[in-house]
């Protein structure tokens, strides 16, 4: 056998491990009322903190040190123990979507958790408190350094992932040996390679007006519309000429998700924003995508100033801004915490597939550092819309599968060095 499946099948002969497994079972009904607490606390991203305190409480009525850092993100240890050289276990706080009263977030006949954010990330800030619990409990590898509990800040949105930019923040990186972070429910995909994104502002300004005495007057929103349809020919074109060649054409994706301007049906509006998302595979693509939204934004207002009829009572102009960039990352060949998860999802009968994502991986793994993001157990739907779902069947395999990979990888770095390990090749991977 290998090193990882001996060492595995050490582990699961000692009388603690076994133990803990098992409290995640005796643990569900504790489990899922922590679950429904958590996401009735509002936390969308830049106002995390109330839900930060509670779960900073949380950790400490449960024996662990917690304390929020600068950034927000809560830090919880056990005490007396060393975080240095641990695996940080990581789960983000916020949401897209935030309940607005408590009865926003309800359980359905079918046992089902019904609300904004209960899957992503309700999933994963459940399973720190999970581990939390299970860790003082039954207190398994009393000789090797437990997992250092984190809920970061500004995942979502326009966080640009700033919490984990804070955990990670140095030029070494952090001290921890390992990054699991957990980001919504389902344990179909291991997230092994951090997908690339970058997002804009686009602003256009112009003189405004009333909609029948100054008609002809340049009009930021059409100039916009301009904008953002020719963008969307002109990348699609790109990427149908692509796959024409039979080229190996890296993935990529763009969302104008914001659109805004005006204030009456009868004014010509004198402002025009839009944010867009770009996201690749490939950083060459991303650039490219990115000069492309320039171009198609400069000759749209060009195009919308030179059609006005009244060009000289004012001008149409632009301007683009970046507002978050997420910088893509592959875990090296070598790294023992990939051959951990498989081994451990092959005891478990999992079925997983490595994919590409954009996750609070992302950073660690753009520092080089040995990162996944994996899902937490069970399953969910709906993430980011007003009837998002989550149901706890099977989030105990999940639990275990997180509590086993924290064990193994502090086990194995306690008794193996690292070079004791057979070199993991590169693994081709499904978009999710």
């Amino acid at each position: 056998m290998l090193p990882v499946a001996q060492s595995l099948a050490s582990l699961l002969k000692q009388a603690e491990v076994n133990a803990a497994l098992e409290w995640f079972r005796k643990g569900k009904s504790w489990i899922t009322e922590q679950h429904l607490a958590l996401c009735r606390i509002p936390a969308p991203t830049f106002f995390e903190q109330q839900r930060a305190e509670w779960i900073a409480s949380r950790f400490k009525s449960l024996g662990w040190e917690a304390k929020l850092d600068r950034a927000g993100n809560v830090i919880a240890t056990l005490p007396g123990r060393r975080d240095s050289d641990a695996v940080a276990v990581t789960a983000h706080l916020d949401t897209v979507l935030a309940p607005r009263n408590p009865d926003d977030i309800r359980v359905m006949g079918d046992g089902r958790i019904l609300g904004p954010g209960v899957s992503d990330n309700g999933a994963g800030l459940t399973a720190l408190l999970a581990l939390a619990a299970v860790w003082t409990s039954c207190t398994p590898l009393a000789g090797a350094p437990p997992p250092v509990l984190i809920a970061n800040v500004g995942e979502e949105g326009e966080g640009n992932l700033c919490g984990m930019r804070y955990v990670c923040r140095g030029a070494k990186g952090p001290r921890y040996r390992a990054f699991l972070v957990l980001d919504g429910p389902n344990s179909e995909h291991v997230t092994s390679r951090a997908l690339a994104s970058r997002r804009f502002e686009v602003t256009l300004n112009g003189p405004g007006g009333h909609s029948w005495n100054d008609h002809g007057a340049p009009n930021p929103v059409h100039a916009l519309s301009r904008a953002i349809t020719w963008f969307t020919e002109q990348a699609q074109e790109l990427e149908r000429q692509g796959l024409d060649r039979k080229e190996d054409e890296p993935r990529s994706s763009f969302n104008f998700g914001i659109l805004q301007g005006g204030t009456s049906i009868n004014s010509i509006p004198a402002e025009a924003r839009a944010k867009v998302d770009l996201r690749s595979e490939r950083q060459d693509r991303m650039d490219l995508l990115a000069r492309l939204l320039a171009t198609t934004v400069e000759k749209a207002v060009a195009w919308e100033n030179a059609r006005s009829e009244r060009g000289a009572g004012g001008r149409v102009t632009a301007r683009v801004k970046e507002i978050g960039s997420r910088p893509g990352g592959d875990l090296a060949g070598g790294e023992p915490l990939l051959e951990v998860l498989l081994a451990v999802n092959n005891h478990l009968g999992i079925r997983t597939q490595l994919d590409c994502s954009s996750t609070d991986a992302n950073i660690p793994l753009s520092l080089g550092l040995p990162a996944v993001s994996i899902g937490a157990g069970g399953q969910g739907g709906g993430a980011h819309t007003p009837s998002e779902w989550y149901s706890p069947e099977g989030r105990e395999i999940g639990l275990r599968r997180v509590f086993l990979a924290i064990c193994l990888l502090s086990y194995i770095e306690e008794r193996s060095p690292v070079e004791t390990f057979s070199r993991i090749p590169r693994l081709s991977h499904q978009e999710s």
